[in-house]
């Protein structure tokens, strides 16, 4: 039986879920959002989908690997587990044009400002679209959740839990 369409709450990583330090890849670098890791857990009880699309041009650039990277995700989770939390697919774009590895520099249509990260999340998901939001902290993630049709929230710092309980309201819906 197929899953039910659920409303879907779209992160951008650096600067919404970690401190953004300019390419982080490393565990020891990585430093949760105040608020982040609850945002995750609340919408998960909500039974809204979490997804993760990130711009990841550090691997294009050669500062990491997509393995580097992975493994920062894939520390991620257990961390999520502890507050109750999950993410349900985090989506990345590791190309850019100006990349110095070759496989990597390239146009992307799921490098933001397109909308090709949260386009394949609806694809692979059933998102109810019209419900859905992200929270970015630059204007080029707020130009692909309005090219994905969703509605896009700009995120400049503070309390994330504090933040979605203003971009719900907003929303017109209940927390």
């Amino acid at each position: 039986m197929p899953a039910a369409p659920r409303p879907a709450l779209f992160l951008d990583r650096d600067g919404v879920i970690n401190i953004d330090r300019s390419y982080v890849y490393r565990v020891e670098d990585f430093e949760w959002v105040e608020g982040a890791r609850e945002t995750i857990a609340r919408f998960n009880a909500l039974d809204w989908l979490v997804f993760v699309v990130t711009n990841q041009s550090g691997i294009a650039r050669g500062f990491y690997t997509e393995e580097q990277m992975q493994i920062l995700h894939d520390w991620m989770a257990p961390e999520l587990a502890r507050a109750g939390a999950h993410i349900d697919r985090i989506y990345h774009c590791p190309f850019h044009e100006e990349g110095t590895i070759d496989r990597y520099r390239k146009d992307s249509f799921d490098r933001k400002p397109k909308p090709g990260m949260l386009i394949r999340a609806m694809t692979d998901f059933p998102v109810i679209k019209e419900r859905s939001f992200l929270i970015g902290d630059k204007q080029a993630d707020l130009d692909a959740a309005k090219a994905a049709g969703v509605r896009g929230f700009l995120f400049s710092g503070g309390n994330l839990a504090s933040f979605t309980d203003w971009a719900l309201a907003d929303m017109g819906e209940s927390r």
